[in-house]
């Protein structure tokens, strides 16, 4: 975020192969040993091997359960009807909570790792809670987001829920309600109702354009040339085909792992351009009288 700030101009370009990034061990990469060229257009930043490697000591693959640090439930919500439970390292305080680009959340308790994954399968099974949403769904939500009051207030509803259920874990000490909102932190208010996406990266791939703001991973900007060259029926276009400069779009920062990125030769945005997506509530409005739904990190 703070490398990243409003206003910034960037201008880069893919050069040579997308890399694995390794493995991370003790606090830094090792490099890939098999030098595997990853898809541009994925995620991961790791191939198959060194992901499995990754996930032999994992808390997320609970491969890690003799981890002896105290963990924290947290509730997450990210817009209308996405709210979710997860845990995190309480050392880490709401990193993972920003990383994941939650719009606002609440502590719920904290204590033993496999005190915390108890508390998280509670939710799920008694209350339905999810433990994660897809990166489409928590985008569509961000151009229509309910007042910070309305935020804290469905997060509040939960925590008593949740409070209330039977089979709480002992050894997880509950935490008071208290709503913290990162509209300030992402400055959400940046964000239009309508927004393009960019796809992944190529070889000699450009990116030129003004960052408008950064949640999570997603790093809004404002395209410096181009326009989405995709209509409606479309899947992609490249931004730079045509079209008016000025387009907002979004871009998932992970897609740059594993390149290396030098400076832009041209003026414009090169990379795919998938037609502008709709908020959550734009689309709301529009199927008033027809019928109205949601999708479903860790």
């Amino acid at each position: 975020m703070s490398l990243l700030p409003a206003g910034k101009p960037l201008a880069f370009a893919a050069q040579g192969e997308r890399l694995c990034l390794g493995v991370r061990r003790a606090g830094r990469w090792i490099v890939c040993p098999y030098g595997a060229v990853l898809d541009g257009a994925s995620a991961k930043d790791q191939c198959a091997r060194c992901a499995q490697l990754d996930r032999s000591r994992s808390v997320a693959a609970d491969t890690m359960a003799d981890d002896p640090r105290p963990y924290g439930v947290y509730l997450a919500y990210f817009g209308p009807g996405l709210l979710k439970v997860g845990i995190t390292a309480a050392e880490r305080g709401p990193a993972r909570l920003v990383e994941q680009g939650a719009v606002a959340y609440a502590w719920l308790g904290r204590g033993p790792l496999m005190a915390a994954r108890r508390a998280e399968a509670l939710l799920g099974s008694a209350l339905s809670v999810p433990d994660r949403f897809a990166k489409t769904a928590k985008r569509a939500a961000r151009g229509a987001l309910p007042p910070v009051s309305d935020r804290a207030a469905a997060l509040s509803q939960l925590h008593r829920a949740a409070r209330k259920l039977a089979g709480w874990p002992e050894t997880l000490d509950p935490v008071e309600f208290a709503c913290a909102d990162h509209t300030e932190l992402f400055g959400l208010d940046r964000i239009p109702g309508v927004v393009a996406e960019l796809g992944g990266m190529t070889p000699g791939a450009e990116i030129v354009g003004e960052v408008l703001t950064g949640v999570g991973s997603d790093v809004y900007l404002r395209l410096a040339g181009g326009g989405v060259g995709a209509g409606a029926g479309e899947r992609e276009g490249a931004a730079g085909s045509g079209g008016a400069a000025g387009v907002v779009a979004v871009m998932d920062a992970r897609l740059l792992s594993g390149w290396v990125l030098g400076p832009a030769a041209g003026g414009v945005t090169t990379v795919p351009l998938r037609a502008a997506a709709r908020g959550a509530g734009e689309r709301e409005r529009e199927g008033r009288g027809k019928g109205g739904g949601q999708e479903g990190l860790f």
